[in-house]
């Protein structure tokens, strides 16, 4: 089943929310203050609420699920 169309690529999608997690845990352990870390943390939140809103559940599915895996001999190949 294809999911809609996004405006933005899916994977850049993917990036962002997995930095804004990772800054927003970063921030915690560091003792940032704390609204540094609600901050961080209400962006990583808002990040598939907002594909949610914009793509329906497909798209965020799509977006949790990790990509799928590429045969080596794909990506040997592209190398070349």
């Amino acid at each position: 089943m294809a999911h809609p169309a996004s405006p933005v690529p899916l994977g850049r999608t993917r990036i962002k929310l997995a930095v804004f997690a990772a800054l927003a845990a970063l921030a915690a352990v560091t003792g940032l203050p704390g609204q540094t870390v609600a901050a961080l943390a209400l962006t990583s939140l808002a990040i598939p609420v907002a594909v949610a809103l914009a793509g329906g559940g497909g798209l965020l599915r799509a977006l949790l699920r990790p990509p799928p895996a590429r045969p080596r001999a794909a990506v040997a190949r592209q190398g070349h």
